[in-house]
């Protein structure tokens, strides 16, 4: 990876995972150096100018002066967004604007929070500024029988019948998923899913992963319940306008990586406080080449380098996409070739591998064929980051390829209703007309579960899938998971050790019980 630091360095980075530390040296630049490893390499460094420029994709030709009024400087994909929201002409980092919110989004876990801070601040009677911009999903603890959970869906439900929300996704019936029709799965999968999505547009949600729907070229993030309940009474926030970090990715993507090794990889370069409050843009060759649940796998996880927001410029697959799906006109927004970026990255896809974050943070990257001598006890195939339709078509080509049967309990869980479909409906490319379901079956994975967040946050005890206390015998239990967080009790039980992966890698280590590269068996 190169990096372009504006005012400091520029250092040529090893693809590869490797130690990293920076400090101040004496002139006041920014010295790079690596601790020990078996991978390590020789950081070479150059220094540049201390002048504040502008970092570009393409060198531009000087702009002359405007003759009459302000000369405006150029903005990214995220300040245009935010000057459109706040009616500004123009924005810089860092200013704190009021913004005009085009969808709002609220689950079962949070949803009961911020309607009682609606209710409390505007009063019981009060209608939300737009009952068709609120968007209402119970996703999280569904299929359980704790009371608690259960009565959060309940008190989601009751505010939307009272508000007449255009968009709520309800269940009722919890013993057969499909027998509820308006009950989609996964906040984040089902807005796209729904059209909720769109280039231009500001989107926010009480989820820190709301920032997936970035792929679609537009503002999204989480907020907190306080906020939420604000938006709610008025369609309005108060947000700061973050600077920007832009990766830019070229190169052919391997067939063996998929997008979550792209994001590790980031991740595992600039640690999980990396981009706190930064927006992070994602552009390149690569980026153009990956389909719209790549994208978002990829902009899912920009939170877990403590990033504002992540986005990728709408382009023909994006609208693509969008065919059908809403009826709301959009127009999309790109990064001006002035604009100013706090830090660009360059990374050639092709020489990266396969990778892992091992216990018990995001940033803990390793090879995945460096871990090949940690033992597992099951997989996990789901959540909003690993399972949509294309995750599973991914490890279904594995498992495929090997022919044989995994060695330890895979457990799969479909983000949402369509995608729980898809897995029993279409063909695997390559596989002679199966589905996933056929392979997955054949191959001794459990049958595929109601499609929810399940046990990607743990949950009640009772959740599908769960991390619980480990047998007398074992000590902790070690799963790979294509979900998004492996910190201690993310996925049930403190001792629990969870190594994050791609589908290709998690459903290659389920054939083995060991973590495993899934080139073992692709090539």
């Amino acid at each position: 990876m190169t990096r372009n630091h504006v005012g400091s360095a520029r250092a040529v980075f090893d693809p590869f995972p490797i130690s990293k530390f920076s400090q101040k040296d004496a002139s006041g630049g920014v010295s790079l150096f690596s601790a020990q490893s078996s991978n390590s390499i020789k950081i070479s460094q150059k220094k540049v100018s201390t002048k504040i420029v502008s970092v570009m994709a393409t060198p531009q030709s000087e702009r002359k002066p405007s003759t009459t009024g302000s000369v405006k400087t150029g903005m990214t994909m995220t300040e245009k967004i935010f000057s459109r929201a706040s009616e500004k002409s123009q924005l810089s980092p860092g200013e704190n604007v009021w913004v005009n919110v085009d969808v709002l989004m609220t689950h079962d876990v949070c949803g009961p929070g911020a309607i009682g801070i609606f209710k409390k601040e505007f009063g019981n009677d009060a209608k939300v500024w737009d009952r068709e911009k609120v968007v209402i999903i119970p996703d999280h603890y569904i299929f359980t029988t704790d009371e608690r959970a259960n009565r959060n869906v309940d008190i989601i439900r009751d505010f939307s019948h009272e508000q007449d929300i255009k968009y709520f996704y309800d269940i009722k019936d919890l013993s057969n998923f499909k027998a509820n029709p308006d009950y989609k799965g996964v906040c984040h999968v089902a807005l796209a899913q729904e059209g909720h999505c769109r280039p231009g547009e500001i989107l926010l949600g009480t989820d820190s992963h709301t920032c997936t729907a970035g792929a679609f070229g537009q503002f999204a993030t989480g907020i907190g319940n306080t906020d939420a309940g604000f938006v709610l009474g008025t369609g309005k926030l108060l947000l700061k306008v973050p600077p920007t970090l832009r990766f830019v990715l070229n190169g052919e993507m391997p067939d063996y990586l998929l997008a979550k090794d792209l994001i590790l990889q980031i991740i595992g370069e600039i640690s999980v406080s990396g981009a706190t409050y930064k927006a992070m843009e994602f552009v390149g060759s690569t980026i153009e080449s990956l389909t719209m649940e790549e994208r978002m796998t990829l902009c899912n996880m920009v939170v877990e380098a403590g990033g504002k927001n992540g986005i990728v410029p709408a382009d023909a697959t994006t609208f693509k996409y969008l065919e059908n799906k809403t009826s709301v006109p959009y127009e999309p927004v790109y990064s001006d070739g002035q604009a100013r970026f706090l830090e660009e990255y360059v990374i050639d896809v092709s020489k990266l591998e396969p990778l892992v974050a091992k216990p018990h943070s995001p940033d803990n990257r390793a090879l995945a064929r460096e871990c090949k001598d940690v033992k597992i006890d099951r997989v996990y195939i789901g959540s909003c980051t690993g399972g949509k339709t294309e995750d599973f078509f991914a490890a279904a080509k594995i498992l495929l390829a090997s022919g044989g049967k995994v060695k330890v309990p895979t457990f799969l869980v479909p983000a949402t209703q369509k995608v729980w479909m898809d897995i029993y409906s279409l063909p695997v490319p390559g596989s002679g007309g199966k589905t996933c379901s056929q392979i997955f079956e054949a191959a001794g994975c459990d049958t595929p579960t109601s499609p929810s967040c399940g046990a990607c946050l743990g949950g009640p005890k009772d959740t599908y899938a769960r991390i619980n206390e480990p047998q007398a015998s074992v000590f902790f239990l070690v799963c790979v998971s294509t979900t998004n967080r492996n910190f201690p009790g993310r996925m049930g039980h403190k001792d629990g050790q969870i190594y994050l992966a791609s589908p290709y890698t998690a459903a290659a280590s389920a054939l083995t019980g060991f973590v495993t590269d899934p080139r073992d068996f692709m090539h």
